[in-house]
């Protein structure tokens, strides 16, 4: 796959459709911290993410507890959430008895997850891709019976901590693979935070043809400081949701050398979505800087470090007292 230069996007700005942005520090950010969030903090967090105007939220994940600890209480933070708030929140599955337990919990948005290599699914889950792919049905099945809905998430889509770079057309394979039929949404995930611009738009691109209507969703990190970058390049090539955390917290503990996520401050000052003004972005700064606090991290947000900073005539600098 290769882009003319006339469909390029080095220098490009975001096209004007609208694009969903998910944070998902409380599933994908959490999982490397030494730190832990309360329960409680846990819930405020999506209700001040969700109030602010963030569309969807990626909260928390059926692992085992003894692999990801803290991601343990993840259906407590359910259960405390009210319908319409649950509505809106992700959780990550990786089977279908994942599925039928959080949905008795009363999940509604499943984020089915398998990588497209052997080797990071058998450290990650326990399997090969195939033996996930397999059980796929079942877990559409099982999502269906709830009237939820279920994407289809593939980790180290573009290069594998384990055997390297990663052949596109094994991605479109299980894009196209009928095992998939019942998913809505199409995730890649830059699990390394490894890609190019160009790579990720080349990939993007051709999944948008192969997926067959679904939505498709970019999930990035920011390792080799390329996550916005690749973020504005995935939207250019058709990706109508992407992923981010607050203050750029993140990481696999099955893939050695993956850095946090892109920040969702920075995705968000870059993408400029219509329900944010400066007002909310200091919020948003605000609720990442609390989250942070409790969890003794520092933010790797350039966006709410230049927010922190002196520029007091540009109105989204955090105000004086």
């Amino acid at each position: 796959m290769t882009t003319s230069p006339n469909t390029s996007p080095a220098g490009s700005p975001p096209p004007a459709a609208p694009v969903a942005v998910r944070d998902v520090a409380l599933r994908d950010g959490l999982q490397l911290t030494e730190g832990r969030l309360s329960t409680r903090s846990k819930v405020d967090l999506v209700r001040t993410l969700l109030g602010l105007g963030l569309p969807e939220l990626e909260v928390g994940s059926m692992a085992r507890p003894d692999l990801v600890p803290a991601l343990a209480d993840t259906l407590e933070v359910i259960g405390a959430l009210d319908e319409a708030e649950r509505d809106r929140c992700w959780v990550w599955v990786a089977t279908p008895g994942h599925v039928r337990r959080a949905a008795d919990a009363g999940v509604r948005r499943f984020q089915y997850c398998l990588s497209v290599t052997d080797a990071h699914n058998i450290a990650n889950i326990g399997r090969d891709t195939q033996t996930s792919m397999a059980a796929l049905p079942e877990a559409v099945e099982a999502v269906s019976d709830v009237g939820g809905t279920v994407q289809l998430c593939l980790a180290t889509a573009f290069t594998c901590p384990l055997t390297g770079r990663v052949d596109p057309e094994r991605v479109l394979g299980l894009v196209a693979d009928a095992r998939g039929e019942g998913t809505v949404d199409v995730v890649l995930a830059d699990t390394l935070g490894q890609a190019h611009p160009t790579q990720v738009y080349d990939l993007v691109a051709a999944t948008a043809e192969a997926a067959g209507g679904r939505r498709i969703v970019f999930h990035g990190h920011d390792t080799w400081g390329m996550g916005v970058p690749n973020t504005l390049a995935a939207v250019a090539a058709g990706a109508t949701m992407v992923d981010a955390a607050l203050g750029g917290l993140g990481g696999c503990p099955f893939a050695p050398g993956a850095s946090g996520n892109t920040a969702t401050e920075d995705v968000l000052f870059a993408l400029r979505p219509g329900w944010l003004d400066p007002r909310r972005f200091h919020e948003l700064i605000a609720a990442g800087d609390r989250m942070l606090a409790e969890l003794g991290e520092t933010s790797r947000s350039r966006a709410s470090a230049g927010a922190h900073g002196h520029g007091r005539r540009f109105a989204w600098t955090l105000p004086r007292d």
